[in-house]
């Protein structure tokens, strides 16, 4: 563990300006905070903080943020406060604890809710200032070499499984290639331990056979570009047991098959100088076709700049090649943590590099909830990356496999919104087509264009499927709300009631929901049917004006007439039994019924076409001959279910419960079955007097402009 004065002199050693009273004082408060915790491997609990801060001192961060790793678990786990922080060390140091501070006394519903909402005050908290994620993945460092102290193996496949989830592609965003590489290991470890080592013992017997390769190929490599008169000095560096692992994973090769296991980086002086060896490699030896990457003009999100290039160099080897200045390579290895390094300190949502966090906040903010954030974040973050232009010249960065959209959505989401087409390259193209390296792209817009809820099954990136899918989900909502208020309208209207939004206010708590318009969406979703929220309205309220008594679809008593007690007028049956209308065919009377009985069940009541009664062909005991008793059907309601096709357009469902208001129909339920950009499909029970009202409904709709196709179900 490291000493105060050890700590406080590796930080003078690369800051001598560095405020030493801070350090001490954030390191003597600190560890009486902590006092005689300890940690799960049975460590003084201030040993974590210390090693945190040691980390960071590796990477030679400024003074306030070794303080902050040295106080980040001050809040949550002893009886400090924010206050007493702010007054101790100033607003500084206040911020960047309190935005490092663990979420872990949420009570969320689950696990993987915790993990998404943590992750969603973490982008928040990073967003003011990015030391505070150069503390938690420092902290996450610590927390992950000391791994093996949890005894709960499910519990530490939890965290590993978080930590490649997460954290890596956060550190790669951040360019901190040496936290993002352990944190990989070490999760790699624990998630797979035998593909690890298997992958390790290979790479011992490679380096032990091709040792004197290596040596060669450098000493051929340096000996070239000095003849061109450039001063260059190259090392070879193998790629880690993770990130041989999962190419493999990815392109279904073996170890064997992989030509790029050992990367050559050439150091030259100057970004110039750069170009002059690249020139001077591919003049001596043979390029590989689609190898060659240039990240010193466009360089990745993250600052990361270097020439890459593969060719089949000394020995006849296929090898591949990086050149990049030393300054180049501190911002590689370091990434946003290599600015402290030379004093340049960049405020967190500023600059071009910061774009991907601006991105994410736009997550943020159209996510429906902290599972769909995490989801949409994981798309923006995990994928390789394609450069395209605007017809300007500005370069916008795009995961692999992006599409005309996800540019569109990339450079303004309103642009995404009013896509209609775009031009690659100058020629028309399809939207959904995959994008490539150098392609520009000329994106064509009108002001009635609306997200196409299909684009979702193509775009790629977070942002875009986060900003269609809110659009979707707020069109969708709209079109609830109108049809809930047409039905409430109607049950009101029927029974002799002005409906008004203030008599919803007061059952609002007794439906579990915030608004009217979240009342109104659920009964035009189905879930409340209007009678419910009428009844609700007025619970003294027996029957409307008319008389007229609903049959529900339940058990009820039989008569000794044959007749149920309710007033549904059947004939036919033997008393005592149960009855219920089947749900598959939906009698009413008109049409020819007949009865199904069924042991402990009763009988059930079918249309003689219900499809349902093939099972029962030979079973002819079972049958009852059944019918309705017209005489005492008077007043009374029965449902008949509708299956509709329904333009998906503004208003469509408003005029569907019109039609069916003003033929003296009444819904009871509807329910979406399916949705695509130009159609719903939907089942509507509508409550009628018997087969003849059921018609002149359906001739009605038919005759509806809106109203594709509708048909009486039956199944």
């Amino acid at each position: 563990m490291i000493r105060q004065f050890e700590l406080v002199e590796k930080v003078k050693s690369y800051d001598p300006k560095a405020d030493e009273d801070l350090l001490n004082r954030a390191y003597v408060f600190a560890m009486k905070a902590h006092g005689k915790q300890l940690r799960a491997s049975g460590d003084p609990y201030f040993s974590h903080p210390l090693e945190v801060a040691g980390i960071l001192a590796e990477k030679k961060l400024d003074a306030s943020t070794i303080a902050t790793a040295l106080l980040h678990d001050v809040i949550e786990d002893t009886d400090t406060t924010v206050e007493e922080l702010r007054a101790l060390f100033g607003d500084e140091i206040a911020h960047l604890v309190d935005g490092v501070t663990k979420l872990s006394k949420l009570e969320l519903q689950s696990e993987k809710t915790k993990q998404a909402e943590n992750f969603r005050k973490l982008v928040i908290a990073m967003s003011e200032d990015i030391r505070v994620l150069l503390v938690k993945l420092a902290d996450r460092l610590h927390n992950m070499k000391t791994l093996e102290a949890i005894g709960d193996p499910e519990k530490r496949r939890r965290i590993a499984h978080e930590t490649l989830d997460i954290y890596t592609p956060l550190a790669e965003r951040i360019g901190v290639r040496e936290i993002k590489e352990e944190l990989e290991d070490r999760a790699f470890r624990e998630l797979n331990p035998d593909a690890r080592n298997s992958i390790i013992s290979r790479l011992n017997y490679l380096r032990s056979e091709s040792g004197k390769a290596v040596e060669t190929i450098i000493t051929e490599l340096e000996k070239t570009l000095r003849e061109a008169g450039i001063d260059a000095t190259v090392s070879g560096r193998e790629k880690t047991p993770y990130s041989i692992w999962r190419k493999m994973q990815r392109k279904a090769v073996s170890f064997e098959q992989l030509s790029d296991i050992m990367a050559f980086r050439i150091f030259v002086p100057s970004a110039e100088d750069c170009y002059r060896a690249l020139g001077v490699i591919h003049q001596k030896y043979r390029v590989v076709p689609g190898r060659f990457k240039d990240y010193v003009s466009t360089p990745k999100p993250n600052q990361y700049r270097s020439l890459h290039t593969g060719v089949i160099g000394p020995l006849r080897k296929r090898i591949e090649i990086q050149i990049r200045t030393p300054h180049m390579n501190e911002i590689a290895e370091r990434g946003v943590a290599a600015h402290w390094i030379y004093k340049e300190g960049i405020p967190a949502t500023e600059g071009s590099q910061y774009r991907w966090l601006r991105h994410l906040l736009e997550i943020l903010e159209h996510a429906a909830g902290p599972e769909e954030f995490l989801e949409h974040t994981r798309l923006e973050m995990f994928h390789d990356q394609v450069f395209c232009f605007t017809p300007k010249g500005d370069l916008i960065a795009l995961p692999a496999g992006a599409t005309p959209v996800d540019f569109a959505y990339a450079v303004h989401s309103e642009v995404g919104d009013h896509c209609v087409g775009a031009k690659i390259n100058g020629r028309s193209m399809p939207l959904r087509t995959p994008l490539k390296n150098g392609d520009q792209i000329e994106v064509l817009t009108s002001s009635g264009q609306k997200p196409s809820p299909l684009w979702e099954s193509f775009v790629v990136s977070g942002r875009a499927r986060a900003r269609i899918r809110r659009f979707v989900r707020n069109e969708q909502r709209a079109q609830y709300i109108s049809l809930g208020r047409a039905i409430l309208e109607k049950v009101f209207r029927e029974e002799e009631y002005e409906f008004t939004e203030k008599a919803l206010q007061g059952v609002l708590q007794h439906f579990r929901q915030d608004s009217v318009d979240d009342l109104l969406a659920q009964v035009g979703q189905g879930t409340h049917t209007g009678r419910d929220v009428f009844e609700a309205v007025f619970p003294g309220h027996k029957k409307g004006h008319s008389g007229a008594t609903i049959v529900p679809f339940k058990r009820a008593a039989i008569d000794a007439d044959g007749a149920l007690t309710s007033g549904v007028p059947i004939r036919g049956l033997v008393p005592g039994l149960a009855v219920h209308f089947a749900s598959c065919c939906h009698p009413i009377p008109g049409d020819r019924i007949v009865g199904i009985m069924t042991p402990g069940k009763g009988v059930s009541i079918h249309t003689i076409d219900c499809e349902a009664l093939q099972s029962f062909a030979e079973m002819p005991d079972r049958w009852l001959d059944v019918a309705w008793d017209t005489a005492r059907t008077e007043g009374t309601a029965f449902v008949g279910r509708l299956e509709l096709i329904v333009a998906n357009e503004p208003g469509s469902l408003g005029q569907l419960s019109g039609v069916i208001g003003r033929n003296n129909g009444n819904i009871s339920n509807l329910r979406i079955t399916s949705r695509t950009p130009e159609f719903f499909d939907m089942v509507v029970d509508v409550e009628v007097a018997d087969v003849r009202h059921l018609s002149d409904i359906v001739a009605a709709l038919r005759a509806t402009p809106q109203i594709n196709s509708v048909v009486r179900s039956r199944g």
